[in-house]
């Protein structure tokens, strides 16, 4: 098999890093451009950044074709809520990702809820309000705890866990007075606070077909033991021990295939990666606590590290309606992650800060993928974003991959930078998020 496909990545962070690392490995790819890129993707073998944004429809379509892109993976959700899919398809060229019309799943909380629903998809009660009054005379009828949701995108951060009636108003206010979310909350979600373990769910799905990835556990509260502020993710791991395969074929029979069949059924079939949010209960019962549209953001990094299968094969599974009968490869070792973030994050951070690296590890076992980075004109390393980046540790049993993980980050110089010390320890992320 010759090298003869170039692969474009559509975004910027550490999914996107592991994604073009995934892709590089394929015996079919000649080049991997990633757009923009990142500081990581730019070190990255066979990998080029393009200075093109993730918004600019337009001007990937145009590299598409002037680069002789065979493929496009979308990683973020704000080009496929765009409908970027739509776009490339229209100009003939194969794009992975649901249409625009679909991915509104993940683009509205309120269109999800309706979805679940008229579909009968186990999920938290809920309503959706537009008026301040309205959601505030709700909120106060029904008590709190409460969780207040933005509508619209606002990474990572619209989600609001209000423990008492006060920060439940004043989340309100901020959203559908102040705009502190801008469009994203000009409708918000007002939701039961349910209580139980988060997992997350991640399947290709090729319109009918699913086929689901490794399952994983994301940990979304800024500080340790699951407390602070929600952020978009600050470490994860794979396999989740809570995702048995008791428990896995509920999610398939009451969650997964419900979604898929609900969607085609409502003229809108789905391509692409779908990802569940699920909080489970002590009892055993998946709810749906969020659609993404993309995969999720560390999940990806520790669930392509276990990765044995080519990438490529299975999208262009999908993306041929040939899901039924594909089987993915996985290592039986576990992934962990770690993410080191900017110091003020998920609040305001400063941007530009040198980054030292005491030694990019050489082992396969493990990898920092890097997500707000990027070189400075003279190759020097500088911080970019929130959650700057993400070591990830393969091993045999959790304890080893969190050590590993753990001493790489100690080798990480980053002023202000931070990080959660219990990622993958048990029973501390058991709130709703």
């Amino acid at each position: 098999m010759t090298r003869e496909e170039n692969i474009l990545i559509v975004g910027s962070g550490g999914r996107e890093h592991a994604l073009a690392w995934k892709v590089a490995q394929s015996p079919r790819v000649a080049r991997v451009y990633v757009a923009p890129g990142n500081g990581g993707t730019a070190l990255e073998p066979g990998v080029e950044n393009v200075d093109i944004a993730a918004t600019d429809i337009h001007g990937l379509v145009e590299f598409a074709e002037q680069a002789g892109v065979s493929l496009t993976i979308v990683g973020p959700e704000a080009p496929l809520v765009a409908g970027i899919v739509d776009r490339f398809r229209s100009a003939g060229l194969r794009c992975f990702g649901p249409r625009q019309e679909a991915a509104r799943l993940e683009g509205s909380k309120a269109f999800a809820k309706e979805f679940m629903a008229k579909h009968g998809i186990p999920t938290a009660a809920h309503r959706s309000f537009t008026d301040l009054d309205a959601a505030l005379n709700y909120v106060r009828a029904i008590g709190a705890p409460v969780v207040i949701k933005a509508d619209g995108l606002a990474a990572g951060k619209g989600v609001i866990l209000a423990e008492d009636l006060a920060t439940a108003e004043a989340a309100l206010r901020d959203m559908l007075d102040e705009g502190k979310f801008g469009s994203a909350g000009s409708t918000v979600v007002v939701e039961e606070w349910l209580r139980g373990e988060e997992t997350s769910y991640i399947a290709l799905v090729d319109g009918e077909h699913i086929l689901p990835l490794a399952s994983s556990k994301d940990h979304k509260a800024r500080d340790d033991g699951g407390r602070g502020p929600n952020t978009g993710g600050m470490g994860a791991y794979s396999p989740a021990p809570l995702v048995t395969p008791a428990l896995e074929a509920r999610i398939l029979r009451e969650v997964m295939e419900p979604t898929v069949r609900g969607l085609a059924a409502d003229g809108l079939p789905y391509l692409g990666f779908l990802y569940a949010g699920l909080m489970v209960s002590d009892d055993g019962e998946p709810k749906v606590l969020e659609y993404n549209c993309r995969l999720g953001d560390p999940e990806t990094q520790p669930i392509l590290m276990r990765l044995e299968s080519d990438l490529l094969d299975l999208i262009d599974a999908a993306l041929d309606g040939k899901l039924r009968g594909t089987e993915a490869r996985w290592r039986e070792q576990v992934a962990l992650g770690v993410v080191l973030a900017a110091g003020g994050y998920p609040g305001g951070y400063e941007k530009g800060l040198p980054i030292h690296i005491a030694s990019e590890p050489a082992a396969t076992d493990v990898k920092v993928f890097h997500a707000g980075t990027r070189l400075s004109d003279d190759g020097e390393l500088l911080s970019a974003g929130g959650r700057v980046l993400c070591a990830t540790a393969l091993a045999n049993d959790i304890d080893g991959a969190r050590e590993t993980a753990y001493a790489t980050l100690k080798g990480v110089a980053l002023r202000d930078g931070f990080y959660r010390t219990d990622i993958g320890r048990a029973g501390n992320e058991t709130q709703q998020l």
